[in-house]
């Protein structure tokens, strides 16, 4: 069912913003910043209609005017999504999404424009099949998706993506399920935590050579319980939901 809701925003300065967005076709498992003053609400599960279509599951609203801008399908059962500068979107996928029929999803990572057109798949470039994703940051023009794997050994990997040039890396995550990401340069911040916990393990990492290092581990009380999947790793920054309350860990 449509609900209108409020979008909270808090300003450099301490002020805070109440918009309200009205309407809303979406159960909103995402929210994320677009260029040009635009929001994206974001469901993290969707279906095939009788007509053989996926029904959307990602709307596009204008914080200027509060107008719905454009809705799509980006996709069924993603646990971890990111907007990039550009506005690009990227998505990595739960199992019952890769082996769910929709196409995208089925590689398990997918990139899409912000009108909802598939713009970048894996293409065997990958170092092991993805079965699940667990977080998502960006770092310049640069995107990272941390997903597990189906293989063997069921490894965590960390894989960066420039758009710009098509060039994607792999390494092996120092963090077997990472809820949390951020990174800048060689050092990387990743959390794991237990839903419900008013309680974070932070581990620190370090690039030397071709591998990612846990340097420190600290487990750390927050204000508030925590939430699985809300975080937010943006240019060095780990942004983490506790209670009502958002952390700031930098990397």
């Amino acid at each position: 069912m449509p609900f209108d809701g409020v979008l909270v925003i808090r300003q450099a300065d301490g002020s805070v913003q109440r918009r309200p967005i009205e309407d809303i076709k979406v159960w909103p498992s995402h929210i994320a910043l677009l260029p040009s003053s635009r929001l994206l609400i974001a469901g993290s599960r969707t279906r095939k209609e009788d007509t053989g279509s996926w029904k959307p599951n990602a709307v596009v609203l204008s914080l200027k005017s509060g107008e719905q801008e454009g809705t799509f399908c980006i996709g069924d059962d993603i646990p971890a999504l990111v907007t990039d500068h550009v506005g690009s979107i990227w998505t990595a996928y739960g199992d019952e999404g890769i082996y769910g029929g929709h196409p995208e999803s089925g590689a398990g990572l997918a990139g899409w424009s912000a009108d909802g057109q598939a713009i970048w798949a894996p293409e065997d470039r990958l170092p092991d099949v993805p079965l699940g994703g667990h977080t998502t940051a960006t770092e310049g023009d640069r995107v990272w998706l941390i997903w597990y794997s189906g293989g063997r050994l069921g490894d965590t990997f960390l894989t960066r993506i420039t758009p710009s040039t098509g060039e994607v890396t792999s390494w092996l995550s120092p963090v077997p399920h990472p809820d949390g990401f951020a990174v800048r340069g060689h050092r990387a911040v990743l959390t794991e935590r237990v839903h419900n916990r008013r309680a974070t393990e932070v581990v620190r990492a370090e690039l030397v050579g071709d591998t990612w290092s846990v340097t420190e581990r600290r487990k750390i009380r927050v204000p508030g319980r925590v939430v699985m999947h809300c975080g937010q790793g943006r240019d060095g920054f780990l942004w983490l939901r506790a209670g009502d309350t958002w952390l700031r860990i930098e990397a």
